[in-house]
């Protein structure tokens, strides 16, 4: 087992997967070009017999052009799509609520809204049994304002 652990590429492989596995815990989409580094210099590493300083100018500079070359077109390919939650918002947008509760302009109330409860923040004051129009959405709060 020893053996295993002191051939480089196998090390350098490990760390990229290591890497590119917490690319999905710590977002901000920038660790997995750093496994790609990693991964790169475990090929390079594969086929050559190359000393630690190589190595790390390796995964340095592979890590780092991965990253300006990479990062946005994967994020605007993946990232910056439209959410599900959006299509939830384009559909509930101009809906009509009933409040169920009294609150005042700026604080939280609820709101019956397709036979479920739902959080609710107004501008003006809502008296319970007022009717609502849906004006936004964030999260699991609705927008509303008074039906003119």
């Amino acid at each position: 087992m020893a053996e295993f652990f002191q051939n480089t590429a196998v090390i350098w492989f490990l760390i990229g997967a290591v890497l590119i596995l917490l690319e999905l815990v710590v977002p901000g989409l920038v660790l997995v070009f750093f496994g790609v580094g990693a991964w790169v210099t475990a090929l390079v590493c594969l086929f050559g017999d190359v000393g630690i300083n190589t190595q790390l100018i390796i995964f340095l500079a592979s890590s780092l052009i991965s990253l300006a070359m990479l990062r946005n077109m994967v994020k605007k390919r993946y990232m910056d799509r439209k959410s599900p939650d959006s299509d939830l918002e384009d559909e509930y947008i101009g809906q009509t609520v009933v409040a169920a509760d009294s609150f005042a302009a700026g604080e939280t109330g609820k709101v019956i809204f397709k036979g479920s409860s739902w959080e609710a923040i107004a501008q003006q004051a809502v008296t319970a049994g007022q009717r609502l129009k849906i004006t936004g959405y964030k999260s699991i709060k609705l927008f509303v304002e008074p039906l003119q």
